[in-house]
């Protein structure tokens, strides 16, 4: 295909706003799927993503369209991932594009991810071309849509509004013709050294790591010798191809094209997104701008209900096409062998979670997320980073404990301002600066990934009505004064249910965690303290109640050798409190998640 008749466009939208389902019509209409093989969301093929109604994993599909003067144009549809947790796949996503559909949801108008991805867009220089879909809905406000959209970015009066049904198919076509119209052809040297981006990854058992890359000069040509420039990895291409959407080989990827490159690599540490490939030999010497190493920044412990090994397998598989897992085993007194596992957020988490059950159907128990810490110690003064708060060293030998920082850009309506600013405060926030954008402010602020991990997007959005973005980057490590919690049960110490915490929301924390877990852990047929302890002293406490009322502590004075049997079981316990056997549910759990909520 001529470079000249090719189009290289992503699709950019708030969840729910009707993406996978335009994707649809567009293949069906371009005739890339007959009506045989079309599904909805044919390009969300994971189960969680089709449940929840996001994309996890980009996607991409050549369509071929012949516009009605007879010429044929390639329409390269590269999918984006659509959550805030997976920041830079989008980023990455949308660089190999040369430019977007802004899509809004008539009834709903511009929200918070819209806004964040139009700000990706638009820091990448890409022209868009806006999109009001669910214009059939008799709750269509298409006026103030459009109003909405030049409040946010006046540029886009320049182009005209595609008004759609992705529903019905109503103005697709046309929204066809306007992307041949008006987004632009790439641009390259065919003559120059390969410079290939790799975009998203797979893995296949047998073919080994798949990448899907986007040409920006030079050619690909099957059985060519190439390199990753990040990994210094050098391969032997075993097929090149084009999705449509099935995989499709081809002899050669030219400038301005995607597709997908089977590199027979088996270690998938080797290939990361936003790698640069060029030739082995006479390759270019810098590689494309941007490349990040992505790094967990949540972590959580997964341990089995019923077969170790089932889990261990389960995921194993999920890991070859997820390289941002970081997974190590673990060993806890309290749960048994299990797994110590890195994400790229707590939505990550979930989606793994819900794979497991849902594709290898493993029931699992999972511990309250935690940011990995720099710990300090005072005889050796080395720093080290610990992801799992039962590792913690003693109190006493910690000289201090470093925090991972993030800086976070908010975008929000002007009105939302005090309220935006409060809960950045509320989570520790240092305020760093502030631009103002037509009727939206930006708002950089300075906070602890630890207090924004959990619950903040979802507080920036209830606050916000949906209408603040946001987006962050890691900053650093900066020193803190925290303090290690642990959980004791019937006087034996839960490793599991360890966290971390600032020394001023220690107390608050603790008193109510302890009221939460007396309604969560299983009950004996005897009181169970448990207690919360920080420093070797107990800030807290409470008792589990028996399964069954007791006459020995029901106040009353006739029951002196049930009294003294109780004392006697208490003292039993004690004593066997470092082999305790209790089975910890899932809801114990969650009430520490909840907590930090």
């Amino acid at each position: 295909m001529k470079e000249k008749n090719i189009r290289n466009f992503a699709i950019i939208s708030h969840i729910d706003h009707g993406k996978s389902t335009l994707s649809d019509r567009l293949m069906e209409i371009m005739g890339t799927v007959n009506q045989r093989e079309s599904a909805p969301q044919l390009l969300d093929s994971l189960a969680v993503e089709q449940e929840h109604g996001v994309t996890v994993k980009a996607r991409t599909v050549q369509n071929i369209y012949e516009d009605s003067n007879g010429e044929k144009y390639q329409l390269n549809l590269i999918d984006t991932p659509g959550h805030v947790d997976f920041n830079y796949e989008v980023s990455k996503s949308l660089a190999a594009t040369d430019g977007v559909l802004l899509l809004v949801d008539a009834t709903q108008g511009v929200q918070a991810q819209t806004v964040a991805n139009w700000r990706l867009a638009h820091d990448l220089g890409l022209p868009m071309l806006p999109v009001i879909n669910k214009v059939d809905s008799p709750n269509a406000k298409i006026a103030v849509v459009k109003q909405e959209l030049l409040d946010l970015d006046a540029s886009l009066s320049q182009r005209p509004f595609y008004e759609v049904s992705a529903k019905t198919g109503q103005g697709v076509a046309a929204l066809i013709e306007g992307i041949v119209k008006y987004l632009p052809a790439p641009e390259g040297d065919e003559n120059a050294p390969l410079k290939a981006l790799v975009y998203d990854s797979e893995f296949d058992p047998y073919l080994g790591v798949i990448v899907q890359v986007r040409i920006f000069d030079g050619k690909l040509n099957k059985n060519s010798k190439l390199e990753l420039m990040a990994s210094n990895r050098i391969f032997k291409t075993k097929e090149i191809g084009v999705y449509q959407p099935a995989r499709l080989p081809v002899k050669e990827l030219v400038v301005g094209e995607v597709g997908y490159l089977i590199t027979g690599i088996k270690e998938t540490d080797d290939v990361n997104v936003g790698d640069t490939i060029t030739t082995a030999t006479a390759g270019i010497q810098q590689a494309l701008p941007g490349f990040e190493k992505q790094q967990p920044l949540v972590y959580a412990g997964f341990f089995p209900q019923d077969d170790y090994q089932l889990l261990k397998e389960a995921l194993q598989k999920i890991a070859l096409n997820d390289s941002s897992l970081a997974i190590s085993e673990e060993n806890s007194t309290a749960m048994g062998p299990g797994f110590r596992i890195g994400f790229l957020g707590i939505f990550h988490l979930k989606i793994i979670q819900e794979r497991l059950e849902e594709e290898y159907g493993l029931k699992v128990i999972v511990t309250s997320p935690n940011v990995p810490y720099e710990v300090r110690l005072k005889d050796s003064q080395e720093a080290r980073i610990i992801t799992n708060p039962a590792h913690f060293p003693s109190f006493e030998k910690i000289e201090n404990i470093a925090e991972p920082m993030m800086t976070a850009v908010i975008d929000s309506p002007a009105e939302n301002l005090d309220r935006v600013m409060q809960l950045a405060e509320q989570y520790r926030g240092t305020f760093q600066d502030m631009d103002n954008e037509g009727n939206r402010v930006r708002v950089n602020y300075r906070l602890p990934l630890a207090e924004i991990a959990h619950d903040f997007y979802n507080q920036l959005k209830s606050i916000s009505h949906g209408y603040a973005s946001l987006q962050t980057k890691p900053d650093g490590y900066e020193v803190s004064d925290l303090v290690k919690v642990e959980i004791h049960i019937n006087y034996a110490k839960v490793d599991a249910l360890s966290f971390i915490t600032h020394r001023s929301k220690a107390a608050v924390l603790t008193k109510k965690l302890v009221h939460e877990l007396k309604m969560t852990i299983p009950r004996r047929l005897y009181p169970m303290p448990v207690q919360a302890v920080v420093e070797g002293k107990v800030l807290a406490r409470i008792n589990v109640p028996p399964l069954r009322k007791n006459a020995a502590v029901n106040g009353e004075q006739r029951s002196i050798s049930k009294k003294q049997a109780l004392l006697r079981r208490q003292n039993v316990n004690k004593r066997s409190a470092a082999h305790s056997d209790i089975a910890l549910p899932q809801a114990v759990f969650n009430t520490l998640l909840a907590l930090k909520d």
